[in-house]
């Protein structure tokens, strides 16, 4: 059953302060894709951390997503969507 996968990355920030989280939404089975296209959008935004910040990857996925979570939050197959850098609460339920 396809789905995708909730992914978390460090995107860097000098002026701001230290790296945060930022969340993305990828339609994409497979981890490794899922977890590249991420980077790919989050450079978008910034630098991605080249480390471990405070214990966390830069680069993670948190959780994996139903075809019937993607449907219901509107996320298709293939889709990228940045979530930003809060938790995404209704991504992970």
């Amino acid at each position: 059953m396809p789905g995708g996968w909730l992914i978390a990355v460090m995107i860097e920030d000098p002026p701001a302060g230290p790296p945060t989280r930022h969340y993305f939404a990828v339609g994409h089975e497979d981890q490794g894709k899922a977890e590249w296209t991420a980077v790919d959008w989050a450079l978008q935004q910034g630098s991605v951390a080249p480390s471990p910040v405070g214990g966390q990857e830069p680069v993670q996925a948190i959780r994996r997503l139903t075809l019937q979570k993607m449907v219901m939050l509107g996320l298709r197959p293939g889709e990228v969507r940045a979530l930003g850098w809060k938790l995404p609460r209704p991504w992970l339920t």
